[in-house]
């Protein structure tokens, strides 16, 4: 299985819209995203396979959320996304790896993210990953959902 894992730019980011549904994102946050990129506090990695992007996750360095973010302390892992048919074949894992090595090389000693109480396969990942401090469970409009922790 020959993959590359690109790093994704303001021009390249409609690109990735297969990963999750962009349609159904509010204009307002893809226009946050975009301007995140733009001034270089989000980073978009995708790992790519047989011309197709297949899944992503974001490292964000700017969020005005100190769960999340600690200014040259705590990264925050935003969009883990893994398309539905790749889904349990280990591209999670190799994404989340490839982000945890970034987040070192740019000098953070944590990173945080945020799961749904009843996304089971992703908590199971996360966990393994070393994501095993729950910093707050909390909810938003869209239901239940942890945010947690890992050190590096």
């Amino acid at each position: 299985m020959e993959y590359t894992i690109e790093l994704i730019d303001v021009e390249n980011y409609d690109k990735c819209n297969g990963l999750w549904d962009a349609k159904s994102c509010p204009p307002s946050f893809l226009e946050k995203v975009k301007n995140q990129i733009a001034n270089g506090d989000r980073l978009i990695y995708a790992l790519k396979m047989e011309n197709e992007y297949i899944a992503e996750g974001d490292l964000v360095m700017n969020i005005d959320d100190s769960d999340y973010f600690i200014k040259d302390k705590r990264i925050y892992v935003s969009r883990m996304k893994v398309k539905k048919e790749y889904r349990n074949k280990g591209f999670g894992g190799i994404i989340l790896d490839y982000l945890t090595e970034k987040a070192k090389e740019m000098g953070y000693s944590e990173m945080a993210l945020g799961v749904d109480f009843d996304n089971h396969p992703a908590l199971t990942l996360y966990n393994h990953k070393g994501f095993t401090t729950v910093i707050e469970e909390d909810e938003d409009e869209y239901g239940k959902f942890y945010k947690l922790l890992k050190t590096l």
